[in-house]
């Protein structure tokens, strides 16, 4: 599975999948099928109706109307629906800034913009060529702006994995864990999820070294990387659920 490196706001890289170039032809094939629908339905809805006949200025508001919406298609979409376009979410992608965050209003005029490079100037193709030999999978665009397509996965969730039951009789191994956040705790989390699929102990040695760096503690002696993230997480949910 390819996957691109994402460095988040905690300073920890995590692998996301990356989408794929099929998936992003497909995206596109089942965004422009939608515009040519949408131009079907009014032409019948406006022909039956006779809204088109002999008014040629409606005709010409008409077409106008249609034609803007078929320019801003992509670049409207992205910024109204988190980085997906109806084809996106169909097929459970969506564009990300390469440094983990939501991409800002200029990343995604910059890849609405550059469209017109990668799919009017060279036909698709120039797009296509570029997204097969990039290392993050990105089209020209994406390169400019700084951006690229993953694939979406369930955001980790810390009602999910916080308050997990935990006997009471459990004695915690590390008492100063409420010192971290919800957040820390869900950026664990995650990057336990991303080793299980990747297996990149990377990151779980990097996320241990930031974990006991934060609580000013040192890894106990036989304890590995992976056992001493598990025990953060399950210390913090007996503190939490004691605490509620």
């Amino acid at each position: 599975m390819e996957t691109v490196k994402v460095n988040t706001s905690q300073h920890v890289d995590i692998d996301y999948p990356v989408a794929g170039l099929g998936e992003r032809v497909g995206a596109r094939l089942i965004d422009l099928a939608l515009l040519i629908f949408v131009l079907v339905a009014f032409i019948i809805i406006f022909s039956m109706t006779g809204v088109l006949s002999g008014n040629e200025i409606t005709t010409i508001v008409l077409i106008s109307i249609y034609g803007a919406g078929f320019v801003f298609y992509d670049l409207l979409c992205e910024i109204f629906m988190n980085g997906q376009s109806v084809g996106k979410r169909l097929l459970k992608i969506k564009v990300i800034s390469l440094d983990g965050s939501q991409p800002t209003l200029g990343q995604y005029f910059m890849r609405w913009l550059f469209r017109i490079i990668d799919f009017t100037l060279t036909s698709q193709v120039g797009a296509l060529i570029c997204v097969a030999v990039t290392e993050n999978k990105q089209r020209i665009g994406d390169i400019v702006a700084g951006t690229t397509l993953i694939k979406t996965v369930p955001r980790t969730n810390i009602g999910h994995i916080a308050f997990h039951p935990v006997a009471d009789e459990y004695e915690t191994t590390f008492d100063n864990v409420y010192q971290l956040t919800d957040r820390d705790i869900e950026l664990i989390h995650e990057v336990l999820n991303t080793y299980y699929k990747t297996y990149n102990a990377d990151l779980i040695y990097q996320m241990a070294s930031k974990v006991s760096s934060l609580l000013s503690i040192t890894i106990p002696e036989g304890v590995n990387e992976l056992d001493f993230l598990k025990t953060i997480i399950t210390d913090y949910s007996h503190i939490t659920s004691r605490a509620v």
